[in-house]
């Protein structure tokens, strides 16, 4: 089973709710686990021996981000055969883009983007709920320095804290899954690339106060003592060069950070060139 984003919806810039039938139980949160995954290009990761590597994983959830496919291009027997329900958000734009939430159990209600056409036309926010928990597969735009993409990604994320803060009052117990760079150790050569999109000092402080208002990053909040976890470190060995680059991540909502059991990055994944983040909640 799949569900699919009807590319007229989002022309027209109207949220569509997939309501589910209530009768099952909710999600098992005595051991759930959640990947998230930067895949660039969802089709590409399933010819890497992406199907192989799930199902050794066996993730309750997975969110993954930059499907880079279209409906019709979506190969939903594929995880259909490895028992999971797919949920799928497509950028208009073919090739580029989209998110989407694989899961065990059929959610009780799904969301496709925010509400604002200029972003959901981009296929970046996907939203499934469980019960009182509500995961999130969200991908934040790229740009380059003083250009009109890093405008509007700065703009992004503005509106998105706004839209995820005022969800926090609704679905107090969320997690949001995807990718950003915080601080240093957190992307390779952080000198050189503190003029580049993706470690700007305005995306760094946004970052800041979007945590400072009810999150959590989980890896540091699970180890605060242990910053070699980067994609960049297990990927070339830089670890002793003080290098790093960490993709991927898992945010919880403050309601849900008792429930954080584990939070750990995969360095085995060869899909991408990304490392799909693990959070594991009781």
């Amino acid at each position: 089973m799949y569900r699919l984003w009807n590319e007229n919806n989002v022309k027209s810039s109207k949220v569509v709710s997939l309501r589910q039938n209530k009768s099952h139980s909710p999600l098992n949160l005595e051991k759930l686990k959640i990947i998230t995954y930067n895949t660039n290009g969802l089709r590409a990761a399933v010819g890497k021996g992406l199907p192989e590597w799930l199902a050794q994983e066996q993730p309750d959830v997975l969110c993954i981000q930059e499907t880079k496919l279209q409906p019709d291009q979506f190969p939903s027997e594929t995880f259909e055969a490895l028992g999971y329900k797919s949920y799928l958000f497509s950028a208009q734009k073919k090739g580029y883009s989209g998110v989407a939430i694989l899961t065990k159990q059929e959610p009780d209600h799904i969301e496709y983007g925010m509400g604002i056409e200029k972003y959901d036309n981009e296929g970046r926010f996907l939203r499934a709920d469980f019960g009182d928990v509500s995961i999130v597969s969200v991908y934040h735009p790229s740009g380059t320095s003083g250009d009109e993409r890093q405008d509007f990604k700065m703009l992004w994320l503005e509106d998105f804290q706004k839209y995820v803060v005022e969800l926090q009052k609704s679905r107090p117990n969320l997690i949001l899954c995807g990718d950003i760079c915080h601080e240093p150790i957190d992307i390779h050569d952080p000198i050189r690339n503190a003029k580049n999109s993706g470690f700007l000092p305005e995306e760094r402080e946004w970052m800041t106060r979007f945590l400072s208002a009810g999150f959590t990053d989980t890896f540091r909040f699970l180890n605060p003592d242990k910053q070699e976890y980067t994609w960049w470190s297990y990927r070339f060995n830089s670890r002793s060069k003080n290098k790093g680059w960490r993709i991927d991540y898992c945010m919880v909502s403050d309601n849900m950070k008792p429930k954080v059991k584990a939070a750990y990055i995969l360095n085995d994944a060869v899909h991408s060139d990304h490392c799909p983040a693990v959070l594991e909640i009781e």
